[in-house]
């Protein structure tokens, strides 16, 4: 970000300025960079042509010291401060701040100029980190004197930092600020009343810039605009700002209302914090209703506008104001009663008239469809709503829901597509988000039974099975994710781990090799055989089995099993030792049947 021509330059053995970042009318920003951390940052320096003035030096070190002292994350941080001695010799303050990567407000909106628009949630959202950043400053007692667009940066992330805490401006900018000799802090088109008049301010006037800030970020312009700075001035002092909705169709009253009790002329009709400002906005984008009251409005030249107060105006040279005799006003006033009387007359006969023609011919009421405003938020509904002629009921319902996302409506009373007079009050409900229910203590249950349980109770969850090593026995749950008592929304996916246990082992001696090897793999176990061609034994029969029956085991342990390998199963034993018996007599008999 260096600019062409501007050299590096050293402050004592630890920073290195780059290029110039900005110039204000108290000091100058370069890019620099922390040679003991290795790191970026921003430098402000006190102007060359100020450094020689006392003043301003205790004054750059005072407002150091204090915006020093703010640590928020909507502000931009100071790491260090210090004094560097320039070619004339003069001591210069600096301070050593954060480098924050983005674009200045201003910079967006004159984005938005050339089409890049910026939705009223989002000015919103921003304006609500600006007060933030605020509300933290003023409970440290610092008040900034100078929000506007060229203060307030935006990260790439949309991280909102506001900078130049503390420097209270003796020198406003050449664009649009108010001159030394005004004796006045700040930049005209931002100024509090209080601030164009010269007086003390407050925290407070902090809330009217923010104000104005939120203004332009709705509607693209400030408040007040005019040829010079003493003309935005005087309006900030005399006259009452156009709505944003009239400038702006995407605005709602509700904002309307907030922005209108910021620039409230009197700073006891303004918001007495900013945290209260805050407080209005988050409710506004929660869909709730604010506490800023409905500014009375009036239409002048097609603007509708806050009618002022009618001002009292000081008699000069303290002489008293000329009254009237009363004996010459009693004509006066008599024939005024009678004008007076007349007029009451003339109303009463229009009443009249207006009664009998409502009960000659009452005319049907007008009958609209509510719209589908599903899946909408409450403000896009609300106008849609209000569009067909409906009043919205200030109290929305709340619902749970695993469909719609949270803040979002549901459904409306009375639904959507059916027909109702215009006029009519229609609700809304809104999803508060999936239902959520404690997660059940399931543990030490058969994973069956616990499965059960959890799939057919209130939760309704799919549940997972793991399997772990444990010494439980087989199939018992050992512990769940989300953990016991754990909030968990309804329907949610849930995994039970389980005990891979010991398989107590069966005698399978006996047995068909097919029958035996089915029950054991059947626990889990693993099966290999071997032949005993000496079995006596039909053949297929286990005749032994390794490790014995009655033998606890882990799953997945291969059992050995002997199995016959007789083939002449069928065969008398007598007959395989080949010696009496069978043979014997077959013999005899044979040698007989010879003879």
């Amino acid at each position: 970000m260096t600019e062409s021509g501007d050299e590096t330059i050293r402050l004592g053995d630890r920073y290195e300025l780059g290029g110039l970042l900005g110039r204000g009318g108290m000091a100058d920003v370069r890019v620099g960079r922390d040679l003991r951390l290795g790191r970026t940052v921003a430098v402000k320096q006190l102007r060359g042509d100020l450094a020689a003035d006392d003043t301003f030096q205790a004054r750059f070190r005072r407002e150091a010291q204090s915006s020093a002292a703010l640590n928020h994350p909507s502000i931009v941080a100071v790491y260090d401060t210090g004094e560097s001695i320039d070619k004339h010799g003069s001591h210069v303050p600096y301070i050593v701040m954060e480098y924050v990567e983005g674009q200045t407000l201003r910079d967006i909106l004159r984005g938005a100029e050339n089409g890049r628009k910026i939705l009223p949630e989002r000015a919103l959202s921003i304006t609500a980190d600006v007060l933030s950043a605020l509300d933290y400053s003023h409970r440290s007692g610092i008040i900034h004197r100078d929000i506007k667009p060229a203060n307030v940066m935006l990260t790439p992330s949309g991280q909102v930092k506001v900078m130049d805490f503390g420097i209270a401006r003796a020198i406003a900018d050449t664009s649009s600020a108010m001159t030394q000799t005004a004796a006045v802090i700040g930049t005209a088109q931002y100024l509090s009343p209080e601030q164009a008049r010269g007086e003390t301010v407050d925290a407070r006037s902090d809330i009217y810039s923010t104000g104005c800030l939120l203004y332009e970020l709705l509607t693209g312009r400030p408040p007040f605009v005019g040829d010079s700075p003493v003309s935005v001035a005087y309006q900030h002092v005399r006259e009452e700002a156009r709505p944003p909705s009239q400038l702006n169709p995407d605005v709602s009253a509700a904002i309307d209302n907030i922005v209108a009790k910021s620039l409230a002329k009197r700073v006891e009709d303004r918001y007495q914090s900013a945290a209260d400002m805050r407080k209005d906005i988050e409710r506004v984008l929660a869909g709730q209703a604010v506490e800023a009251p409905t500014a009375a409005t009036a239409v002048v030249s097609g603007a509708t506008a806050v009618a002022p107060a009618a001002p009292v105006l000081p008699v000069a040279g303290g002489a008293r104001r000329a009254e009237p005799d009363p004996d010459d006003e009693e004509p006066e006033s008599r024939a005024k009663w009678w004008i007076i009387g007349a007029i009451a007359v003339l109303l009463l006969a229009g009443i009249a008239f207006a009664i009998w023609k409502a009960t000659d011919s009452p005319a049907a009421p007008i009958q609209v469809t509510v719209p589908d405003v599903a899946g909408k938020d409450v403000d896009t509904a609300t106008r849609a709503l209000e569009n067909k002629k409906f009043i919205v009921s200030s109290k929305t319902e709340t619902q749970a829901s695993s469909d719609v996302d949270k803040g979002l409506v549901i459904e409306t009373d009375p639904p959507a597509g059916e027909k109702r007079d215009e006029g009519s009050t229609v609700t809304l409900i809104v999803s508060e988000g999936p239902k959520q229910v404690a997660m059940p203590d399931v543990r030490q249950l058969q994973f069956k039974v616990a499965k059960e349980q959890l799939e057919n109770g209130e939760g309704k969850f799919k549940v997972k099975r793991e399997w772990v090593d444990n010494s439980a026995d087989r199939g018992v749950v050992i512990n769940s994710t989300p953990l016991v008592n754990a909030l968990v929304d309804v329907g949610s996916e849930v995994t039970l781990f389980v005990s891979k246990g010991e398989v107590t082992i069966p005698n399978v001696v006996g047995q068909d090799i097919d029958a035996a090897t089915k029950a054991l793999e059947d626990l889990g176990l693993k099966v290999t055989t071997k032949d005993d061609p000496a079995a006596q034994a039909p053949d297929g029969q286990v005749t032994a089995q390794n490790p014995g029956p009655d033998t606890k085991v882990p799953p997945g342990t291969t059992i050995v099993l002997t199995v016959s390998a007789n083939p002449g199963q069928d065969t008398d034993p007598a007959d395989a030792d080949g010696t009496d018996g069978g043979n014997g007599v077959l013999g005899v008999e044979a040698d007989g049947a010879d003879g």
